[in-house]
């Protein structure tokens, strides 16, 4: 029941109009343009001679073509259909500011529990005063509101008004109700799409931004390093020839270790500056090939490998992709080979394996697995693998320590995972997981 004799009741089961049921498909079809789509709902509703003005209001985003439509400062976009023989409008007269706007707080706050039907503006409840005053004034005498909100998030509104107060038909009220419905549906999907376009164009902001870091980061660095390595080089091979002088003694001991620690600062520098054009690059995925990505891999660390008396092997079968960035996974798989080749030991094995698998919402997946039989990782060490700068290695395998985290990010960034398990004395397994090539989904 409405609780008050200027609300109409009509029964949620009444029947609707061919023309609306029909009017629904296109709302719901994303081919048909949002501006068309408020048009055709606008002219539908006014095919009842009781509707003398629809207005639609949108909240959370503005038209794609601005014509017709008021700006209500910050508020609101406006815009309304008027019947040929109507004496009323609900637009604020032009160069009004925002607060020319209906506001009407009683009505409002009732329309968001769904659609109001309002035969008698002047029936309105006396806590109704400020609602029923603000309509009057647009020479309104009863009106159909609904308001578009979905996940408690109001999109716009709708509403149909008239000069004369009645009772509406209920084919009407069961019309709008569906439309209005139709409309909540619709333009969430809209403002999905227009936070989504927000989120790329900060994204994309923010991949120029890292980018512009890293290139004056490399170019900051780079260069007195450059330098550093250049002098101590000099002073080394000068100091050589003066070996019985204490000071370039020194020189000759310490240059060495002031090489080293330049080369790992030059490495890390190195690793900083790939991964963050593998990561800023703009969106190139395409179908990888994964056993031929493996073989290059396993070729690239086939030379290491043997010097460190460790064996690899793919069980990689054809026709096995990914949709990925070809060179990041190229180098995904070339961290997590390398890395298991230098914690392996001598008569070691590295073993490069596939896993299908399904996503949470159903879709293909494939993990590639790079298991070794080294000395394997405590939980402790297992849970801080994927912090950048951690190292377990022994002192004298070289490394950064930002492999695995850069493998990471690349992963995520091409919509994938990566982890690994480990017990003490049982080996590693470090996997990757990767959407299947989009043409693949369904075999």
């Amino acid at each position: 029941m409405t609780g008050s004799p200027a609300l109409q009741d009509v029964p949620m089961g009444a029947a609707v109009s061919p023309s609306a049921a029909r009017l629904v498909t296109m709302i719901v079809d994303t081919g048909t343009s949002l501006d068309l789509v408020f048009t055709l709902v606008a002219h539908h509703l006014l095919t009842e001679p009781r509707v003398d003005v629809v207005t639609i209001a949108l909240t959370t985003f503005a038209p794609d073509d601005e014509t017709g439509w008021t700006h209500l400062g910050e508020r609101a976009w406006v815009n309304e259909w008027l019947s040929p023989t109507a004496t009323c409008s609900i637009l604020p007269p032009p160069g009004a500011g925002p607060e020319a706007a209906l506001s009407m707080p009683w009505v409002s706050q009732r329309a968001r529990r769904g659609v109001l039907t309002i035969a008698d503006v002047d029936g309105l409840p006396p806590e109704a005063d400020e609602d029923r005053r603000e309509i009057a004034g647009f020479g309104i005498s009863s009106m159909v509101v609904g308001t578009q909100i979905q996940d408690g998030v109001m999109f716009g509104s709708l509403a149909v008004g008239s000069t004369g107060a009645g009772l509406w038909p209920s084919e009407l009220v069961a019309d709008f109700r569906l439309l209005n419905a139709a409309l909540t549906s619709r333009i969430a999907l809209e403002q999905a799409r227009h936070s989504l376009a927000e989120a790329v164009a900060v994204g994309a902001q923010s991949r120029e931004g890292q980018q512009h870091f890293l290139a004056s980061i490399g170019h900051e660095l780079r260069t007195p390093l450059t330098a550093i390595i250049g002098y101590t080089e000099m002073l080394v091979e000068e100091a050589e020839d003066l070996d019985d002088v204490p000071f370039a003694a020194a020189v000759t001991r310490d240059g060495g270790v002031i090489l080293r620690a330049c080369d790992q600062l030059m490495a890390v520098l190195e690793d900083l500056l790939t991964a963050g054009r593998a990561v800023g690059d703009a969106d190139l995925r395409t179908t990888v090939d994964v056993r031929s990505a493996v073989a290059d891999v396993l070729h690239w660390h086939r030379t290491a490998a043997r010097t460190a008396g460790v064996h690899l092997t793919s069980t990689v079968t054809d026709g096995q992709t990914v949709w990925a960035h070809p060179s990041g996974l190229r180098q995904v798989l070339a961290n997590l080979v390398g890395n298991a080749v230098v914690h392996n030991g001598p008569q070691g094995e590295v073993v490069v394996s596939t896993e299908s698998l399904r996503g949470e919402s159903g879709e293909a997946r494939l993990r590639v697995i790079v298991r070794d039989t080294g000395p394997g990782m405590t939980s402790e060490q297992l849970a801080q693998a994927f912090e950048p700068f951690v190292r377990f290695a022994r002192p004298a395998v070289k490394g950064t320590g930002l492999g695995l985290s850069l493998s990471r990010s690349i992963a995520e960034r091409d919509g994938g995972t990566i982890g690994a398990e480990s017990r003490i004395g049982s080996g590693s397994a470090f996997w990757v997981e990767l959407p299947v090539d989009p043409g693949r989904q369904h075999p």
